[in-house]
């Protein structure tokens, strides 16, 4: 198979600009709908259920935009990578414990986490903004509802 099957609309440092930020949000995105899995399985006490499918959107917010991301890099021509171990290496996320964890350190740990993603989607936001401002939109859109999942998150801790 050839090496580069599908031609960039964009010029060369561009592609490699926004290929990595996607690069780095698919790892970020596939991190944490894996990590929102952990919790969901893990979670336990007061407010137990609402916890638990309120995870599950989340877990669904991550995989549709790991998909989004991931499916706009093959566009420009960059081949996304969301193995495991990549998934691993590259994450910028923080590592979550194994076993049961209480719904409000749940909580805390989803507002961390959201926080921290919204930050890099920002930073990712500013680097696309000259060489591809097709994928700065997608960005923009998704760390709009990153952000409105935050606000919710933090409401249930508030």
């Amino acid at each position: 198979m050839a090496t580069a099957p599908i031609t960039s609309p964009l010029p060369d440092d561009a592609q490699q600009t926004v290929g990595a930020v996607l690069q780095d949000s698919l790892a970020d995105f596939v991190d944490l709908s894996l990590t929102a899995k952990q919790w969901h399985w893990n979670v336990v006490g007061r407010n137990f259920r609402e916890a638990h499918l309120h995870l599950d959107e989340l877990v669904e917010l991550a995989r549709t935009y790991s998909d989004e991301v991931a499916e706009r890099a093959a566009t420009i021509g960059v081949s996304p990578d969301g193995r495991t171990e990549t998934v691993a290496k590259s994450s910028g996320l923080q590592k979550t414990e194994e076993g049961w964890r209480d719904v409000e350190d749940v909580n805390e740990a989803v507002v961390e986490t959201l926080a921290r993603l919204i930050e890099r989607m920002r930073e990712r936001i500013e680097a696309t903004d000259e060489p591809d401002p097709v994928t700065q939109d997608l960005l923009i859109a998704q760390t709009a509802k990153l952000e409105e999942a935050h606000w919710m998150w933090q409401a249930k801790t508030a």
